[in-house]
């Protein structure tokens, strides 16, 4: 035993290539086992919990660039129709003006036509009572003139006169009731 303890002791004492030796070598193996084991373990509790954070805020972002680009989409959409709208909204405010003008016209010829008629219906009322307002005073001259006449039939065939007392009672009646009454 001491030679294989001397020989142990001899080749330690020797200069060794790297300084490599099984010691060494075991717990280079050993340490890589160890750091790749503890990659594993810190990969599953912190880089996976790290990932699906990084995956969801991902995600995340994605859905709402996507909701942004529908919603501008949709704005623009919005605002094409409104200017539309906006370029009809004149044209209907001249159509509806348009509307409005004629009915206005109508109406106003409509009762400018109505008080024509009612105008020609007075103007006629009037004329008809007119002629029989200038009957009814015709009547009234000729009733007088009779009963003149025979207010003179009486003076005279009272008065048994002679024809120039008769001339003289007629130019007397007749000055009374004036020489208008005569020529109408």
């Amino acid at each position: 035993m001491k030679i294989i303890s001397t020989a142990v002791l001899a080749a330690a004492m020797e200069p060794r290539l790297f300084d490599l030796d099984i010691q060494l070598l075991a717990d280079t193996f050993l340490t890589i086992i160890a750091v790749f084991v503890l990659f594993l373990i810190m990969s599953y509790f912190l880089f996976n919990p790290a990932r699906k954070f990084m995956q969801a805020r991902q995600d995340r972002i994605a859905g709402e660039l996507e909701n942004a680009r529908t919603t501008e989409e949709e704005a623009a959409r919005l605002k094409e129709e409104y200017e539309a709208k906006l370029a009809n909204v004149e044209a209907e405010a001249d159509e509806i003006l348009t509307k409005a003008r004629k009915k206005a016209m109508d109406n106003e010829n409509r009762i400018v036509a109505l008080a024509k008629e009612e105008a020609a219906r007075i103007i006629a009322r009037a004329n008809v009572e007119a002629e029989l307002e200038k009957k009814k005073v015709a009547d009234e001259v000729k009733k007088e003139m009779i009963s003149l006449a025979a207010v003179m039939a009486g003076r005279i065939a009272a008065a048994s006169m002679d024809e120039e007392k008769q001339n003289a009672l007629i130019e007397e009646t007749l000055s009374e009731i004036g020489e208008g009454t005569w020529l109408n």
